[in-house]
């Protein structure tokens, strides 16, 4: 399990992190009167992304519900796409800021505002807080230390991160796979309105099925007992939620058939 290192021992935090406004290392000396609530929109930090990073164990359930992308081809980390078009997540209320029921909600989001922070050094790794999000105060129903220690919440918070922070590695390595064997292209996706022609509206990278299927046998067989063919054929199928989401987007926006591709203001 992740530790709570001496501030001196621990690590320190270089560039940015998605989705993150002010991402601080969590400490006593700062936080030490500090913990969470859940704030009235839950979501709101999310309600302006259009894709969410997913790790490999979640694709069999994103796929589902989402498209799933990658980042690009020579970096082909997973995605799940939640808006389209418009700095809108569609998945997110706008006025109650909760996250569409029955849909999977993405680890990512889900361990917000915690996330891990590790030394490029060293193997030390931190807790990392978002300290501009809107759950934080010294009203807190759930602190973040309790004495000297951390509470059983901040814990389960730390392991869940410490779970997470494995499946991202195995995602990366799963990433380079992708590269290796070259099955990753720039796709774009298509939208087909009743009597007209095709319009493009997203460009993204994704699997290409074709230089899957030809593949060397011996080739083929690697990818099998490496276990990634279901991941990546859950990749492939997903991508019939491209249309899910245009409705899904129509539907809140209350869209004609002329507005169906054209930017909306976010209110």
């Amino acid at each position: 399990m992740t530790e709570m290192p001496p501030v001196a021992d621990a690590p320190q935090l270089e560039g940015t992190m998605y989705l993150f406004r002010k991402p601080e290392l969590l400490t006593k000396e700062k936080h030490g009167e500090l913990g969470v609530s859940r704030p009235k929109r839950p979501f709101a930090f999310c309600d302006s992304v259009r894709a969410i990073p997913i790790t490999i164990s979640e694709i069999a359930l994103v796929q589902k519900h989402y498209p799933i992308i990658f980042a690009d081809p020579q970096n082909p980390m997973p995605m799940a796409v939640v808006g389209l078009i418009d700095d809108v997540n569609l998945f997110v209320g706008e006025k109650d800021g909760e996250w569409e029921q029955n849909c999977y909600v993405p680890g990512y989001v889900r361990r917000y505002p915690f996330a891990l922070a590790g030394d490029k050094e060293s193997d030390k790794m931190a807790i990392v807080i978002d300290s501009e999000y809107e759950g934080l105060s010294k009203k807190a129903d759930v602190k973040f230390f309790e004495g000297e220690d951390t509470t059983d919440e901040t814990k389960r918070a730390m392991e869940y991160c410490s779970n997470y922070e494995r499946d991202r590695l195995m995602t990366q390595q799963f990433a380079q796979a992708l590269v290796q064997y070259d099955l990753v292209t720039s796709q774009v996706a298509q939208f087909t309105p009743e009597g007209g022609e095709s319009q493009p509206f997203a460009q993204y990278s994704g699997i290409e099925e074709k230089r899957l299927t030809d593949l060397a046998d011996d080739k083929f067989l690697e990818l099998r007992k490496s276990n990634i063919l279901p991941i990546l054929y859950a990749q492939l199928m997903s991508m019939g939620n491209w249309r899910m989401i245009m409705d899904r987007r129509v539907r809140r926006f209350d869209l004609k058939a002329d507005q169906v591709l054209q930017p909306v203001t976010k209110k």
